[in-house]
């Protein structure tokens, strides 16, 4: 689960990180009485789920109240496309004290799964270009594994700034890491992470993102969630108890098991097409479940044909194909419906869709559902 900047930002005051005094505004009626209220010079700020907002144009800086009324509007209510979220309405915005800034660092905590800990990630350029730095200059940005025996003492040192700075910047390390395990933040990052002329380490962005398997420990962290920051489709799938996740392809696929979604989304690849979604229905799944799943699959208009590919065991595929065919029939489908079915009841399962009258496209193995999904 993702929360917005602000809200990061309240977390962070309350672990004693310092960030700019700023002001949200979520209504257009109220900017000019909010700006009256802010420092100026001020930075106006899209409060979205989505990195790359600085050059989307969702962050600019006001040096004066007419300019800082002017930007605010034109914010609010934007539709901001981003590179790493796509386009995204801008329903609130937060009116931020501009901040004196001398040198701009990145530091992150990240679940690292590969050594099943928590990993710091820290590098002396921080800023809007860090994706960039990532592919040009790896070497810029140090990844450490937090262990028993970590000292962050040591890594800030080696960066070359004075104690003071040192001093604060471990400090943060030390709440971040606190916010982590108490929160169970999947992600926190600061970028960038600010030093003043006055050398005060400042947070003047925060993102953090949290295990959605914790939330039920979590009840004021769930109480953040912005649903009209999720996809509609994936919502309504969490409704359900089902695994759905959009995606940019126009092949929609459904399965039991998140290895096999996984597997067929690159099957679909081989076919020379992309899938449209990651969809895993569970083991256990009854006709009911799976024709809500498939009616929430076939809601996206981008598809251009569906393909289920089920291992029959928990779930029978006698029960995948009366609940596909129990979809289709209620609805109006002009794509091609491609099956693939091993397993518990595989015969039968088949025989349910054949004989359904609707077009089914059942195939033996996944060669030929590959040659049938190329010719789509």
């Amino acid at each position: 689960m993702k929360i917005h900047e602000y809200q990061a930002k309240e977390i962070f005051k309350n672990y004693g990180i310092k960030i700019p005094n700023s002001i949200l505004c979520e209504r257009r009626e109220d900017i000019e009485t909010l700006i009256n209220k802010a420092s100026i010079p001020c930075v106006i700020k899209a409060q979205v789920h989505s990195g790359a907002r600085g050059k989307a144009g969702g962050v600019k800086v006001a040096k004066d109240k007419t300019s800082a009324i002017e930007i605010a509007n034109n914010i609010l209510g934007m539709e901001l496309k981003s590179s790493q979220a796509g386009v995204k309405k801008v329903n609130k915005i937060l009116i931020e004290d501009c901040v004196d800034i001398k040198k701009e660092l990145y530091l992150s905590l990240t679940f690292d799964r590969l050594n099943e800990g928590i990993s710091l990630i820290i590098s002396t350029e921080g800023g809007m270009d860090i994706e960039e730095i990532a592919k040009t200059a790896p070497k810029k940005i140090l990844t450490q594994l937090i262990t028993e025996d970590f000292n962050p003492e040591k890594i800030v040192k080696d960066m070359g700034f004075n104690d003071k700075i040192n001093s604060q910047i471990c400090d943060i390390i030390g709440k971040l890491y606190k916010i982590c395990k108490e929160k169970d933040a999947s992600l926190v990052e600061i970028n960038p992470l600010v030093i003043t002329n006055q050398d005060e380490v400042i947070a003047i962005d925060a993102k953090m993102n949290f295990d959605d398997n914790s939330l039920f420990r979590q009840e004021d962290i769930l109480k953040l969630k912005d649903e009209t920051e999720e996809n509609p489709l994936e919502l309504e799938a969490q409704k359900f108890g089902l695994n759905y996740i959009k995606l940019d392809g126009t092949i929609g696929c459904m399965v039991n098991g998140a290895g096999l979604a996984m597997a067929t989304m690159d099957i679909i690849r081989l076919a020379g097409k992309d899938a449209a979604n990651f969809l895993d229905v569970g083991g256990g799944a009854s006709s009911e479940k799976i024709e809500k799943a498939f009616k929430i699959l076939i809601s996206d208009k981008n598809l251009e044909g569906v393909f289920i590919n089920i291992f029959g065991g928990i779930l029978r595929c006698d029960f995948l194909a009366e609940g596909v065919k129990n979809a289709i029939q209620s609805l109006k489908i002009d794509i091609p419906v491609i099956v693939r079915m091993e397993g518990t009841n595989k015969a039968q399962g088949a025989e349910i869709l054949n004989n359904s009258g609707l077009k089914f496209k059942v195939v033996n193995d996944l060669n030929e559902a590959i040659e049938v999904i190329r010719k789509i």
